[in-house]
């Protein structure tokens, strides 16, 4: 079976989620660089994959897929490897639940509310970053309430609710307001922790 290739920056959070999908089925891949906030503009060839021009896009033998989150499905679900979804109905729904609440509300307040707009703007509008560090608290306690007994989110087995918050949790960190709110769950921190130690975080992190 051919390679998939993943289309999209290392500097992606959702790029980065579909990389850690394919590290943890030890699925080869070839990532193809695409900044979409080039000064040149989004190649038109990416807008026929992409339409909405965001990234990842993944193409395998022919087939195209958009949306981070049918990617990391498919990617499970097509190929070889240790299963990264439930058997049970409920414990698929709570997977399904945990990557909608961070996608919904978690990855704009995280990410671009409080990391981005700390980290990357001259003059950081405060007001906007104490919105997004509340909005962040409420996420983490979603989270810790919804964590099962175990190493991972969902217990014992890793499914793909990890390698989707560990990114966006992993760019919330880059802000010293970031990490002083996760150190006030411990549960949360210290499943961090775990996944910051595998492989598969540690391949897909951006040098520089």
């Amino acid at each position: 079976m051919a390679k998939p290739t993943l289309y999209g920056a290392d500097y992606s959070v959702y790029v980065r989620i579909a990389r850690m999908t394919l590290e943890e089925k030890g699925v080869g891949y070839e990532l193809v660089p695409l900044d979409i906030f080039a000064a040149e503009g989004i190649p038109a060839w990416y807008l026929e994959l992409q339409p909405f021009a965001r990234i990842p896009a993944l193409e395998h033998d022919g087939f195209r897929l958009f949306e981070t989150s049918a990617i990391a499905r498919y990617v499970d679900e097509a190929f070889d490897g240790p299963a990264l979804q439930p058997t049970d109905a409920r414990g698929r729904a709570k997977m399904s639940q945990i990557i909608a609440m961070l996608d919904a509300y978690g990855y704009r307040a995280m990410v671009w509310d409080v990391a981005v707009e700390r980290l990357e703007k001259a003059a950081p509008d405060e007001t906007l970053i104490a919105g997004g560090l509340a909005q962040a608290e409420t996420v983490l306690k979603v989270l810790a309430s919804l964590k099962a007994k175990g190493p991972w989110l969902l217990g014992d087995q890793l499914t793909l609710a990890d390698p989707h918050a560990a990114p966006i949790i992993a760019y919330f960190l880059k802000a010293a307001e970031g990490r002083d709110l996760l150190a006030r769950f411990a549960d949360i921190e210290e499943w961090y922790s775990r996944v910051a130690a595998r492989p598969s975080f540690a391949l897909t992190e951006k040098i520089n």
